[in-house]
């Protein structure tokens, strides 16, 4: 009986022992998935996407463009070699010393037309100033690659403040897409002196870019334009607002160098090193400055006293008298040049600094 009673009482222990505790088992809750990660793009795509924006063009909204205008301005007239140039040479006119470049020649003195300045002239109208210069050539998107260009000396003083450099390809219609402004902002885009090679010089010329839309530098995208005006002239139109009323200004062809940072040319390079194209110099031929070509600096806004550093010498065309109605132009003085004759092509003299022969008289202010 005992046995019995304590077999029962076992079963209902471990019947106890299985019974629930507590209310239902909780539910089941499944993890929360993990946070999607960012897709990145692969190398290929990123180099896609990059290819895809450098395409696109810049694009540029003007609001002014320059007018038509029937007055170039008064003449200023360049020392050129079309008479000289199939002889390999220059006709006295590079005058190193003072940064007269009459160097249209490759280094191996073939003659180059399209670099070759014949004259230049600026005009104005009511917020513009033009300048329009002249070439022999008529090639002015030639294999060289040229730049066309204009000094302006706001200062009167004989370093150019800005360079509006220009490069090719020029055509009828103005553009302001292919053109840079530079400025000289600390006053060595003459070297030392402004009236000598300082040779050599460690400067950096015209060294600061203020104005290029294709990379978004300048505030006003209207400022500056270039054209080819016809077969052998290129224009250039720039508002008054870079320069001011009174100025000196001058011309510049070069596909040589073409280097801002390194102008006055002749600053940076003793005239052994540079070569001559004159014949009778004792540095001819041309060695490491070639295919260049640049003016003196003409006044506007002001009457020069002639004695500017750099200012153009007066020149009068074939068959006109002087201002005061004289018959003939001022003989102008041989002191300081070489020996010379001057007939053919180019019969008249030019005195010193460019001791040189030219199509067109001189005579002196």
């Amino acid at each position: 009986m005992k046995k019995g009673f304590a077999l029962i009482f076992l079963c209902f222990a471990l019947a106890a022992c299985n019974l629930p505790v507590g209310g239902p088992p909780p539910a089941t809750v499944p993890p929360p998935e993990p946070p999607a990660l960012p897709v990145l793009p692969s190398p290929t795509t990123m180099e896609q996407e990059q290819e895809q924006v450098a395409d696109e063009p810049f694009v540029v909204s003007h609001l002014l463009f320059p007018v038509e205008i029937s007055d170039y301005g008064i003449l200023n007239y360049d020392v050129e070699s079309s008479g000289t140039g199939p002889q390999k040479r220059a006709p006295f006119g590079d005058s190193y010393r003072m940064n007269l470049l009459e160097r249209p020649f490759d280094q191996e003195m073939n003659y180059i037309p399209d670099l070759d300045i014949r004259t230049f002239r600026l005009t104005t109208s009511d917020i513009w100033y033009y300048v329009t210069v002249e070439l022999i050539g008529s090639n002015l998107n030639n294999d060289l690659d040229i730049r066309y260009g204009v000094v302006l000396d706001v200062d009167k003083n004989g370093y150019g403040d800005y360079l509006i450099f220009a490069l090719p390809p020029y055509t009828d219609e103005w553009t302001a897409g292919n053109l840079q402004i530079f400025a000289d902002e600390n006053r060595d885009s003459a070297g030392a002196s402004a009236t000598q090679s300082d040779a050599p010089f460690n400067g950096d010329g015209y060294e600061t870019l203020i104005f290029d839309i294709n990379q978004g530098i300048g505030e006003d995208v209207d400022l500056a334009w270039v054209r080819q005006l016809s077969a052998n002239t290129v224009q250039f139109a720039f508002k008054h607002d870079l320069v001011g009323r009174e100025f000196m200004f001058g011309a510049i062809a070069d596909a040589g160098l073409k280097d801002p940072g390194r102008m006055d040319y002749v600053d940076y390079f003793t005239e052994s090193q540079a070569g001559s194209p004159v014949r009778d110099s004792q540095h001819y031929p041309l060695e490491e400055l070639f295919l260049v070509d640049t003016t003196c600096h003409a006044a506007f806004g002001f009457v020069p006293s002639g004695y500017e550093p750099k200012i153009c010498p007066r020149i009068i065309p074939e068959g006109q008298a002087k201002p005061d109605d004289s018959s003939q132009p001022t003989p102008p003085s041989t002191a300081g040049c070489p020996p010379m004759s001057c007939t053919g092509d180019a019969p008249f003299f030019w005195p010193y600094p460019h001791c040189a022969c030219s199509s067109q008289p001189f005579y002196a202010p």
